[in-house]
């Protein structure tokens, strides 16, 4: 593997390789330059952490069993190839827009551009719905049951909506002390589980339980299916590569962040799974939609329910607002990219933050959150995201024959092989999804059409087809 040669860190709003200068054609402000490299780690572990693990972990162990471990080291394995192809990718165009860029670079085919980035973007927003649907749940009802559940949902989107409108050095920063809270939610998930052991407790028997019974066929679909939703918890190192055009140096810098991001996320999942299933059956994580805090319960610490349930909710919420940032971002680049209508570029001249990917963002999150539930909505985020992934690990080896002048990460080339086949299968129906995850994907994926053939016609009607 080669990285970058190490150089002096640009001064913020100075162009990087690969970049356009502040300014462009389409006569928009540059977005600030905020994020260090110090920063950027943080932010791709506050990314990865949050509603995946504080929500979904339950569900895991209804289509798993007790041994909830497996689907998660079987996950950090899938994220891990799949990252080492977005850096490369990140180092050589450093540049908003993400997947949709490199999927266009390597296939010259915009209207496959345009599908992925739309899945990418979707994803995020489904992935911010779990998220509000998991702040609405358990965590929240801990404290009161009187609000219904989705207008806490709403209400909870429309006030990140706000946030990251006022700016991205305000947002990143506020991404910091959530990922501090969150890390910390883990921690103390991992120092019951250590204290329960080490006092005698919890059935160490769990560890190698699988709920699928009756033939090798039956017990393997049963653990793609866990692995396809616990990978819902290894997203949001992808998101990371739409922040390029705000961070210092990112041909440097990214490398370090997402490989960072995923060990650290990776080592905390497989061990807090353990602990999980140690002290809970798989029947009663199943049955919550906060299966943290019943670990919390049965871990025979005197720990006050109420203040996980509150680091739970905060956790949730940094999943949330990050995913509003990026898609909003996606929503700036592809308007770059002439990929979607301009109007999409707006920036709030003020503030220097995307208003229109803001705003439009917000809307198909709202929708998200009134139609789907915490399992649906993040195995929804899962496929879209391993369908795109598939499409990433092929164009970073589609891309190999396109030089550019500076250095960068190259990553070995059976890595993106290996993900793009792992990728496939997550995405097959071997990995056993209910049918109302494709469905919603196809849905999705209609508004992306129609919005494709809207700009196409806008550009004709202006000769710029």
């Amino acid at each position: 593997m080669t990285t970058a040669p190490r150089s002096e860190q640009p001064v913020p709003e100075q162009p990087v390789p690969g970049e356009p200068a502040p300014g462009d054609e389409t006569g928009q402000p540059a977005l600030k330059r905020a994020i260090g490299p110090k920063l950027l780690i943080l932010f791709v572990i506050g990314d990865i952490l949050g509603t995946g693990i504080y929500a979904t972990t339950g569900k895991v162990a209804g289509k798993v069993g007790g041994a909830l471990w497996l689907p998660f080291v079987i996950g950090f394995v899938v994220a891990l190839l799949t990252a080492a192809s977005y850096v490369e990718l990140v180092g050589k165009y450093p540049k908003a827009a993400g997947a949709a860029l490199y999927t266009q670079k390597a296939f010259k085919v915009p209207f496959l551009t345009f599908i992925v980035a739309f899945m990418v973007m979707c994803s995020g927003l489904s992935s911010a719905s779990a998220a509000a649907r998991a702040f609405s749940g358990d965590y929240f009802q801990e404290f009161t049951e009187a609000i219904p559940a989705t207008l806490i949902a709403v209400v909870f989107v429309l006030a990140l909506a706000c946030l990251a409108l006022r700016g991205v050095s305000e947002s990143v920063k506020t991404n910091v002390v959530l990922t501090l809270v969150e890390l910390t939610g883990l921690l103390i998930i991992l120092g019951i589980g250590a204290w329960a052991v080490l006092g005698g407790e919890g059935e160490p028997s769990r560890l190698g339980e699988f709920e699928a019974s009756g033939s090798g066929y039956a017990l393997m679909t049963s653990v793609l299916g866990a692995t396809a939703l616990g990978f819902f918890a290894f997203v949001g190192f992808e998101d990371s590569v739409n922040m390029a055009e705000e961070t210092q140096d990112p041909v440097r810098a990214f490398p370090r962040a997402i490989f960072t991001g995923v060990a650290v996320t990776g080592t905390v999942y497989v061990l807090v799974a353990l602990v999980s299933s140690l002290l809970v059956d798989h029947e009663t994580l199943e049955r919550s939609s906060g299966p943290l805090l019943e670990v919390v319960k049965a871990g025979g610490v005197d720990f006050p329910p109420k203040l996980f349930a509150l680091i739970a909710l905060f956790a949730v919420t940094n999943s949330a607002l990050i995913n509003i940032m990026m898609a909003s971002r996606l929503c700036y680049g592809l308007a770059n990219e002439r990929v979607l209508p301009r109007v999409m570029g707006k920036v709030l001249k003020n503030r220097r933050t995307p208003l229109t990917g803001i705003a439009f963002a917000t809307l198909l999150t709202i929708g998200l959150v009134a139609t789907g539930e915490i399992e649906g909505l993040g195995d929804t985020t899962a496929f879209l995201l391993l369908c795109v992934f598939a499409v990433v690990n092929i164009a970073v080896l589609v891309l190999r024959k396109d030089r550019v002048e500076h250095a960068h990460f190259r990553t070995p080339t059976a890595l993106p092989v290996l993900g793009a086949i792992t990728a496939l299968i997550l995405a097959s129906p071997l990995a056993d999804r209910s049918a109302d995850v494709y469905v919603r994907a196809g849905v999705l994926l209609a508004i992306g059409i129609g919005l494709w053939v809207l700009n196409k016609v806008v550009l004709r009607a202006r000769g710029e087809d």
